[in-house]
């Protein structure tokens, strides 16, 4: 049996799927990796709440999917629409890399008497609307100013560029094992800087015909993760929200689930934050939205 893998071509896209290549060939499969670009490969010079549309990491590869191009496609899970298109389905979910954000700060901007250890007034790199809406809350002082790019270019940018710090999802810093022994890591804690949903988890997606194809992708399958990803992106496509929406929310636990929440309509309004518990994921949902709901009412 032969697959293809269809993927983005930066360097964190090509270790998720080397990484499936991996698993894959370990179940002796062979497999072959191809590159795709995307609309938010080519668009860089815009912040995501400032583009037309979704699925901007993932249309175009979703697309070669469904003209038979390619068999499987590796997806960092957060960058999916909530609904999948005809004819596709995920076939499997990864165990969860750390799920936290960070904070890489150079050295000469740490001041340990502030949240967060970064200096008053410090100038901080990100186009996430979570993150923005987030460090608003915490440190409304900050000077938060759009970065696009790869990991390792937004790092190069940080290095280089007019930034005091930048935010990153830990788990592309770890899985790329790069050096940023010269800047100081703020890892936050996920309970309180509440990260996207899926936030380092793998997604990979098949075509809802592909019966073969579905039981062997299956076996990489972690259900534990699946369990709690169901309520948070369950409680995002609630929102009906994207990469536009100011919306972290983070579910642990197993019988009796865990979710926190941080939300606000838009940049503009103050974020509400929120912890639910409970032992269906149906129903945390439910009460999540009740109090999203009962928050827009304010506006």
């Amino acid at each position: 049996m032969k697959i293809r893998i269809g993927t983005r071509g930066s360097k964190l896209a090509l270790w998720q799927a080397n990484e499936t290549k991996d698993r894959l060939t370990r179940l002796g499969v062979e497999v072959e990796i191809i590159i795709i670009k995307t609309q938010g490969d080519k668009i860089q010079h815009l912040s995501f709440d400032k583009m037309e549309g979704k699925g901007f990491f993932t249309k175009e590869i979703e697309e070669k999917l469904l003209n038979h191009e390619i068999d499987l496609a590796v997806h960092s899970h957060k960058d999916l629409e909530t609904t999948q298109p005809e004819g596709l389905v995920i076939a499997a979910v990864s165990e969860r890399e750390d799920p936290s954000d960070i904070l890489l700060i150079k050295k000469a901007c740490i001041d340990v008497n502030q949240l967060f250890n970064l200096k008053q007034n410090a100038v901080v790199g990100t186009s996430s609307a979570r993150r923005k809406s987030q460090l608003q809350f915490f440190r409304p002082d900050l000077k938060i100013i759009d970065l696009r790019g790869n990991v390792p270019t937004r790092i190069d940018k940080l290095r280089t560029g007019n930034y005091d710090a930048i935010m990153l999802a830990k788990a592309g810093v770890d899985r790329l094992k790069l050096d940023v022994s010269d800047l100081h890591k703020e890892v936050l804690n996920p309970k309180e800087f509440i990260p996207a949903a899926a936030q380092g988890v793998l997604a990979w997606q098949i075509r809802k015909e592909d019966v073969e194809t579905f039981h062997l992708v299956n076996k990489l399958n972690n259900p534990v993760i699946a369990q709690r990803i169901q309520v948070e992106r369950g409680i995002l496509k609630a929102c009906e929200g994207g990469c536009q929406l100011p919306l972290g929310v983070f579910c642990l636990g197993l019988d009796k689930l865990q979710v926190w929440v941080s939300y606000a309509p838009n940049l503009e309004t103050e974020l509400e934050r929120f912890q639910l518990e409970g032992n269906h994921s149906g129903k945390l949902i439910n009460e999540a939205m009740k109090k999203i709901n009962s928050e827009k009412k304010k506006f």
